[in-house]
């Protein structure tokens, strides 16, 4: 069995793949967002994730891993907003983005391999309904300390959030791909 590390590359190589495709498309138009409309993107995944896990009928071809990729990108671009703050118009070239959609995947991914070594890789008995519901989770505590104008009293911050629903996203996909 491919380990944690090689599954896990394999599945952000796919979404680096996307990501790079469509810089080339669109460039960093994404640059204007602001975080809030970024969860409200994030979210609007999690829940079509949740409608097919639930429904019996699906009238859009996309499955749930092209929304685990979606997750995954935007989270990383909510990432690299909360560094760089929003701009008023694309103001990043195609390597800067890449440079930093890098920089921060290697952040998260050693927070994987963090929180994976001290929890004995538990993930690996989750249901992908219950990676989807933590998102979702996730989500609606982002979306509270977003309301709350970016303050906590003890809870991690919402960088912290969308790293673990990117981690989230990660491992819902290795257990669909070993379905």
């Amino acid at each position: 069995m491919a380990t944690t590390e090689d599954q896990y590359i394999e599945i952000i190589s796919r979404c680096k793949e996307l990501y790079i495709n469509k810089m080339k498309d669109y460039g960093c138009a994404w640059r204007i967002l602001r975080l809030e409309s970024l969860t409200d993107q994030i979210f609007i995944k999690a829940q079509r994730i949740r409608g097919l896990q639930i429904n019996k009928e699906q009238k859009i071809s996309e499955g749930q891993e092209d929304e685990f990729i979606g997750i995954i990108n935007y989270s990383i671009m909510a990432l690299i907003q909360i560094e760089l703050g929003v701009s008023e118009q694309p103001d990043l070239n195609d390597k800067q983005a890449i440079d930093y959609y890098n920089r921060h995947l290697k952040i998260t991914y050693d927070l994987m391999l963090e929180k994976n070594h001290d929890y004995g890789e538990a993930w690996r008995e989750m249901r992908v309904t219950s990676l989807t519901d933590l998102i979702l989770q996730k989500l609606l505590r982002v979306k509270q300390i977003e309301e709350n104008k970016g303050k906590t009293i003890v809870s991690e911050g919402i960088d912290a959030n969308y790293q673990d629903m990117i981690n989230y996203s990660v491992f819902a996909m290795i257990h669909l791909k070993n379905k």
